[in-house]
């Protein structure tokens, strides 16, 4: 901003009170034709006349003696249109301020019943899960219980880049915990897969895994604590 415009800009509040005199009127009009900024000041200076007008009756209740009140048209002091200029920009700062904190708050609440909202919505109206159908990967085989032992159930084995899960559905588990699945392979190795403890029911669903890989696999056993094999799930 050149010096100029700083010099008429000070005027504005002589300018509002029609304090100024005919010269620094005219040069006034001819810059607020093209100064956006100025205007804009002018319009937020606007109260300036009717906060003048209050002084006096504020001396008074603060305690100072009576003075006669401001003539609209005297002109005010630089001193006093400066003064009065920082109190009204830091007024207006302060209601920014304020009003940026209740629209914040005001968004944080939208935004968070959006948020639910849209929860709710995807709860409610998204599609039942697709039902997984059965892998042509998948090996099933069914257990058949050791001499005493009543074991029933399957072994179920996936095929995996390293090596092959074991899920096991099995019910009519005899003897003491923990339960041991074990996975055989074709050169009799054996790899523990899973352990478990005794349920009240003597059922049990267990995932387990093994590093050999499916087309290696020879069996799946399942044997008690002290090592009695309860059943045995033969693979094709």
């Amino acid at each position: 901003m050149s010096a100029e415009h700083d010099e008429l800009r000070r005027l504005l509040g002589g300018y509002l009170l029609g304090g100024l005199d005919e010269t620094d009127t005219d040069r006034l009009d001819a810059h607020l034709r093209d100064c956006d900024d100025c205007r804009d000041e002018l319009e937020r200076l606007a109260p300036v006349p009717e906060l003048l007008q209050r002084l006096p009756d504020a001396q008074r209740t603060a305690g100072h003696p009576a003075q006669p009140p401001i003539s609209l048209s005297a002109r005010p002091s630089p001193e006093n249109v400066e003064g009065l200029l920082r109190r009204m920009r830091a007024e207006r700062n302060r209601e920014r301020r304020a009003a940026r904190v209740r629209w914040l708050a005001a968004a944080a609440v939208v935004l968070v019943a959006v948020a639910i909202g849209v929860g709710v919505i995807r709860t409610s109206e998204s599609p039942p899960p697709a039902t997984v159908l059965p892998s042509a990967q998948l090996v099933t085989a069914q257990f058949e219980a050791a001499e005493g032992s009543g074991l029933s159930g399957q072994a179920v084995l996936t095929p995996k880049m390293w090596g092959v899960s074991v899920a096991l559905d099995v019910t009519k588990l005899r003897g003491e915990g923990p339960f041991l699945c074990e996975v055989h392979n074709a050169e009799g190795k054996v790899e523990q897969a899973a352990v478990w403890g005794p349920t009240t029911s003597g059922s049990a669903k267990v995932i387990g895994a093994s590093s050999f890989q499916l087309r290696n696999v020879r069996s799946v056993s399942v044997a008690d604590t002290d090592g009695h094999v309860l059943g045995t799930a033969q693979l094709d």
